[in-house]
């Protein structure tokens, strides 16, 4: 109730109802983690832009460690099971969520898809998330940690324009370094990428990469291992 007028506070009950939305997917983000972490399983939440390249560097990933690592993924998008369709002709096991209108996913549509595959019988999962910089790192996945993927394309402003997402991922993959040699005309700065990033998140872990050259590939995966042997 305002004080001033006795009115009903609007911007008051959003806010209650965010919290609620919010400690309801963290018990169910819990529950998932104490699963992964039951089965031995590292899981990843990758994250970014619509176009940045998440499955095209999970199927890059799929080339560099077959035989090694054993990788499976959920994919989630608005309306198509088509980068599941795609990761699952690299070689990696992968079931679609779809969400319809929602920007993101969430704990409980993790957890479901989780009960209509063999997720146990991997080494590395990756919940790849809806395009999206905003509304993803706002939900706990029961993920070990979050990856976010940033293309050239996409401008070197971002880590300073959506802060959030950055702030909280373990590891930013810079990706289609490619398309920044040869005369190429895109004007982006990764060291304005690497300093504004940092500044958000001291330890976050940055690799420039191209899924289609394999450039940098090599470092993402021995990260990667070394996220295996602390989970």
């Amino acid at each position: 109730m305002c004080e001033t007028c006795g009115c009903g506070d609007p911007e008051l009950v959003p806010i209650e109802v965010s919290r609620q939305i919010l400690s309801g997917n963290d018990r169910q983000a819990l529950h998932n983690r104490e699963h992964f972490q039951a089965a031995g399983v590292l899981a990843i939440n990758l994250m970014g832009s619509p176009g940045s390249g998440k499955t095209a560097l999970l199927e890059a990933l799929a080339k560099t460690v077959r035989g090694r690592l054993r990788l499976g993924a959920v994919s989630g998008d608005l309306a198509t099971d088509r980068d599941a369709d795609r990761l699952r002709a690299a070689g990696i096991p992968s079931i679609g969520i779809t969400t319809g209108s929602a920007c993101h996913l969430d704990a409980r549509l993790v957890h479901r898809a989780l009960h209509d595959f063999p997720w146990r019988d991997t080494d590395l999962f990756f919940i790849e998330n809806v395009g999206n910089l905003v509304c993803p790192s706002s939900f706990e996945l029961g993920e070990d940690g979050k990856i976010v993927v940033l293309s050239v394309a996409e401008g070197d402003d971002k880590p300073a324009k959506y802060p959030g997402i950055f702030a909280k991922s373990k590891a930013l993959l810079v990706n289609k370094i490619d398309l920044l040699t040869g005369g190429a005309l895109i004007d982006f700065d990764l060291e304005r990428v690497r300093a504004d990033a940092r500044r958000l998140n001291k330890s976050i872990e940055i690799f420039p990469v191209s899924a289609k050259t394999g450039e940098g590939m090599s470092a993402w995966y021995g990260w990667l291992h070394g996220q295996l042997g602390k989970a």
